[in-house]
């Protein structure tokens, strides 16, 4: 992979063979673990400015290009998460020469309270090419990161690390984007949350704008040519509340958004028309006729692969990730392809064609918690490489994890050609599609039954397609080795159950994410940049010291993090959240607010004061209810929050049985989550997003 510095610049032929499709990460972190920002793509002409409103990507228009562009949204990583763009520059219109990839902060935050920003690109095999870091970001609300440009008919790569300070607002502009406020549908489909970024109309970006000369010979190391500052542009005379580009002549607007509404499911269904609860609906999809194993996956891999090509924003999403470009789709279920002596023959086969190019996908099936055989998967990578197949696709209940593959496979380093491996758990299908129909929406309302249809089958108990159920067999065996504290550090098994534990609280933020429609992802408090590997094994040693499992949540639009521990000397879970005090006010009518907000909260809460240096006072819901200031400390200590806490017992079997650890793992997070942090009031969240009336 190589490092670039600000400025270098790089073709891309000649870091990989595979770069007609190509991923770019933008990633960061904060010392409170809370940092966040909005990733923008603008698809700029020979100008160096936009063809219209339509080729600025941002979170509310998140596809422009004719597909060719996408943002995925944010993933999960070893060291916290980070955003990521899938390009599909073959094809990109022949009119686009520059592609600037910015990010922007909202509320008044800016990139210097930010750590590690960084950016890094990925060949259509998910190899790494390139890395830059942004250094020295400042007091800046937005920051272009690099850019992608044409330079005799191939691509080039451009470290940028270029900071706004007139925000969001500013970069747009600046490429030629139309903000007009005076009508709130056009600024809502325009820029989405650009009053929340801080913008400062009319004024100019803190360094060069857009439109970089590149040197012909530039080398990746060497900082290219950067010409001077344009000379200020006089602010625009219009109406209060437009900023507008100057222009000779005035161009037709172009929205982000048609006005098609989008198509999503009720909460709650109609009142049914049988006469007994005996009656069972007609379903599209029967479950009662599968009797094995094999039964199982062959259905459910017919019955997603059909879905997804009838449901084009539904396939789309599960394939971007994996480098497919848009474009369209065919699947195809028990095909024979030649290996060896005898025949192979994958579950399924994604094609998806282009421009007359084709990627292709080898699909790799299992259900009821059956492991995928490291034998089939290689023998699938090596057809793929022979036949010039891009990807392996492997489907099954577990959850994969950084640094701890769940197939180790062999790479042939002579084949010129590269197979991509990749995984997706059924719970992040599920989740797809509980975002889609209950959320975001989809295109009419065949596509959104389609996707009922198809979620119903998923979570039937019938189906095997249920996700993560199991903690493993380390799991009993570590437990008594607790209660007999016979468990040592270094014991292999103590690792086995932090990867598993991890795999649940990763089905854990998709599940409660499907549901709200929030980003739900989980928090790494580890140094950035370690080792998954070693991290697991710090984790593993302080679970043989303490004895406890532990994970946090951040959940979009709530005041606090949502931390989960498991003790398993005690038996007992543990789900809690800091809420910080408002400013101002006396410490009584503090803590009487808090309580009001908590009315239906389970009388067994736990509320504890948080104090400089420590804690203060506790006591239960049931008993501050009558007496607020009971809570208060007695030494007129300044009140920096509550921590709110709610305690379960702890299932005992390593399943997903009634009695099971992980059922009691996600009923404990659903519980709090619904009676305790619904209920309070958030601070500093950002303005919701555009969105039909319907999608909510």
């Amino acid at each position: 992979m190589r490092k670039m510095i600000k400025g270098a610049n790089i073709g891309l032929a000649a870091l990989s063979e595979n770069v007609g499709s190509v991923v770019m990460s933008l990633g960061w972190s904060s010392p409170t673990g809370e940092g966040d920002a909005d990733v923008s793509v603008l698809l700029l002409d020979g100008n160096g400015k936009v063809r219209g409103d339509a080729d600025f990507c941002f979170y509310n228009n998140p596809v422009v290009g004719n597909g060719s562009v996408q943002l995925l949204g944010k993933t999960p990583t070893s060291d916290g998460d980070e955003d990521r763009i899938s390009f599909d520059l073959d094809a990109v219109p022949a009119e686009v020469e520059q592609i600037v990839v910015a990010a922007s902060r909202y509320g008044g935050a800016r990139f210097g309270d930010l750590d590690d920003l960084r950016l890094t690109l990925a060949d259509g095999s998910g190899d790494s090419l390139v890395q830059f870091s942004v250094e020295d970001a400042g007091a800046v609300s937005a920051c272009v990161f690099g850019e992608l440009y044409r330079r005799d008919g191939a691509w080039k790569f451009r470290a940028v690390g270029q900071g706004y300070a007139s925000g969001l607002a500013g970069l747009a502009t600046d490429f030629g984007v139309d903000i007009d406020d005076d009508a709130e549908a056009e600024a809502e489909a325009v820029v989405g949350a650009v009053v929340g970024a801080g913008a400062e109309p009319g004024k100019e970006p803190d360094g060069p704008r857009g439109g970089l000369v590149d040197e012909p010979d530039g080398q990746a190391g060497s900082p290219a040519a950067v010409p001077a500052p344009r000379a200020p542009e006089p602010a625009p005379t219009a109406p209060a509340g437009i900023v507008r580009t100057p222009s000779e002549e005035p161009k037709p607007r172009a929205r982000t958004r048609t006005a098609r509404k989008k198509v999503t499911l009720p909460r709650t269904e109609k009142k049914t028309l049988a006469e007994n609860d005996s009656w069972r609906t007609a379903r599209l999809f029967p479950l009662s006729a599968l009797k094995n194993d094999r039964e199982r996956e062959t259905r459910a891999t017919s019955v997603l692969l059909s879905v997804m090509t009838q449901v084009p924003e539904f396939g789309r999403r599960l394939t971007a990730g994996f480098g497919a470009p848009a474009g369209r789709m065919e699947t195809f279920t028990e095909v024979s392809l030649p290996h060896g002596d005898s025949p192979r023959r994958p579950d399924g086969v994604i094609r998806v064609e282009r421009a007359g190019k084709l990627w292709t996908a080898l699909v790799e099936t299992k259900t009821n918690g059956n492991a995928l055989k490291p034998d089939q998967v290689q023998a699938y990578m090596d057809i793929a490489a022979r036949r010039g197949y891009e990807a392996v696709i492997t489907l099954s209940n577990d959850v994969a994890l950084d640094g701890t593959p769940l197939v180790d496979v062999r790479i042939d380093g002579r084949r010129k050609h590269k197979v991509a491996l990749w995984h997706l758990s059924w719970a992040e299908v599920a989740h797809q599609a509980q975002m889609l129909i209950r959320h975001e929406g989809v295109g009419n309302a065949s596509h959104a039954w389609l996707l009922r249809e198809l979620l119903h089958y998923l979570q039937h108990e019938h189906s095997g397609c249920h996700g993560f159920q199991n903690m493993g067999a380390a799991w009993v065996p570590v437990r008594k080795a607790i209660d007999d504290e016979t468990l040592s550090q270094g014991d292999p098994r103590a690792t086995e159950v932090i990867e598993s534990w991890e795999r649940l609280v990763r089905q854990v933020c998709l599940g409660l994410g499907g549901e709200l429609g929030h980003k739900v992802l989980p928090v790494q408090r580890a140094k950035r940049g370690t080792d998954p590997r070693a991290r697991r094994a710090t984790l593993a040693d302080q679970l043989c010291s303490q004895g406890r499992l532990h994970s946090e949540l951040r959940i979009e639009g709530t005041p606090g993090i949502l931390a989960i521990t498991a003790d398993l000397r005690t038996r007992k879970l543990r789900t809690s959240i800091e809420v910080p005090t408002a400013e101002g006010g006396y410490p009584l009518s503090r803590a009487k607010r808090l309580i009001r907000q908590l009315a239906a909260a389970p009388a067994d809460l736990h509320i504890e004061t948080l104090v400089e240096g420590g804690t203060g006072p506790r006591g239960t819901l049931e008993r501050l209810r009558p007496e607020p200031a009971d809570i208060l400390p007695k030494d007129g200590a300044e009140i920096s929050g509550f921590r709110l806490s709610l305690f379960k017992g702890m299932g005992n079997g390593r399943g997903n049985a009634e009695t099971g650890f992980i059922r009691s793992v996600d009923e404990a997070v659903d519980r709090f989550h619904t009676h305790v942090i619904a209920h309070l009031e958030t601070r500093g969240t950002r303005r919701p997003a555009a969105e039909p009336a319907e999608a909510r």
